[in-house]
């Protein structure tokens, strides 16, 4: 009897050990059900490669993070590239759209184009565009209506050009450089060429072609002008080093128009943080992973603002004193 009793109690235990290791596998799978669930795609297609559109896209990353999205977690980050070229856009945005992206990004108007030609479904942020009605992203910017929202980064023109006529006021003539190619780049020379005009200056505008072209029209805007503006390019900023080479030759300042390019050898902006751009876009995007927003009720996120920024070495090295009272209003940085 007594026999009996302990195998009793050995199977009862048994019993109880099956029930609490089937019980925790169970567990386990469903942890790893819910994990597969919660796991969701972001696609970010990258127009092109230069610090720029680097810092947007370092910046989407951080602002997904800053929401509770993070790569290798609970979201799965398909990055693609493609670099200047419009046939890689479009087949990188097949591709995004063939990992199931839950949402996408596009960097650059190039790339949110090509994201948008490719759906009109799948939510799409877009990142940093320069003018969205323009290059028919949305139709209008409080209300979108489509599967499109994201950040437009208006330019502050007016800021730029009234800063380059306290630090040059005896100025005549400034040279306008851009992409023939680009609308954003287009869009931007018109506002400034407009806003240049009403002060009394004499607008000579060079259009490019590819950064092919950026050293001989450096060359000849340098003999032609007092000073270069340079609106928000990729063309432009992917070879940018050749454009402040020549310049540097001619001892003509570049007004830029994004904050890094500042570092770069341009003389001073009213500059909008790319990095910022960036996170603002990110954060649409969480919203959207969450539920919380569609692209279609979502308002484009406007800024049209920007910080000053100089580079006094430059100006020393080109032989200009910048006012005391703009660098005292101004974020003084150095060249890299």
């Amino acid at each position: 009897m007594k026999n009996k009793g302990i195998i009793g109690s050995i199977i009862a235990l048994a019993v109880v050990l099956i029930g609490v290791f089937a019980y925790q596998m169970g567990s386990r799978q469903t942890d790893a059900t819910a994990d597969k669930e919660e796991m969701k795609t972001v696609g970010i297609l990258q127009f092109i490669s230069h610090p720029s559109l680097d810092q947007i896209k370092d910046g989407v990353i951080k602002g997904l993070k800053d929401e509770g999205y993070e790569d290798g977690k609970n979201i799965k980050i398909e990055f693609l590239n493609g670099q200047g070229d419009q046939s890689k856009l479009n087949s990188m945005s097949q591709q995004l759209l063939e990992k199931n992206s839950d949402v996408l990004i596009g960097v650059a108007t190039p790339a949110a184009k090509a994201l948008a030609n490719a759906t009109s479904d799948k939510p799409i942020i877009m990142s940093a565009i320069s003018d969205p009605i323009g290059a028919g992203l949305v139709k209008d910017l409080k209300h979108p209506g489509g599967n499109i929202t994201g950040v437009n980064n208006l330019t502050p023109v007016d800021q730029q050009l009234d800063m380059a006529k306290e630090m040059f006021p005896d100025a005549k003539t400034v040279g306008m450089i851009y992409s023939s190619s680009e609308e954003n780049s287009k869009s931007q020379i018109d506002r400034a060429e407009k806003r240049a005009t009403k002060e009394g200056l004499t607008v000579k505008k060079y259009a490019i072609s590819s950064s092919n072209d950026i050293a001989q029209i450096t060359q000849q805007a340098c003999q032609e002008t007092d000073y270069l503006y340079i609106p928000q390019d990729n063309t432009i900023a992917s070879a940018f080093q050749t454009m402040i080479s020549e310049s540097d030759k001619a001892k003509k300042p570049v007004f830029v128009s994004v904050d890094n390019m500042v570092k770069e050898g341009g003389i001073a902006t009213v500059g909008q943080n790319q990095f910022e751009l960036g996170v603002e876009s990110g954060k649409m995007a969480a919203n959207v992973l969450s539920g919380k927003s569609k692209p279609a009720d979502t308002p484009v996120n406007v800024i049209d603002y920007g910080d000053m920024i100089i580079n006094e070495e430059k100006a020393k090295e080109l032989g200009i004193t910048i006012p005391d009272k703009i660098k005292e209003k101004a974020e003084v940085v150095k060249g890299e």
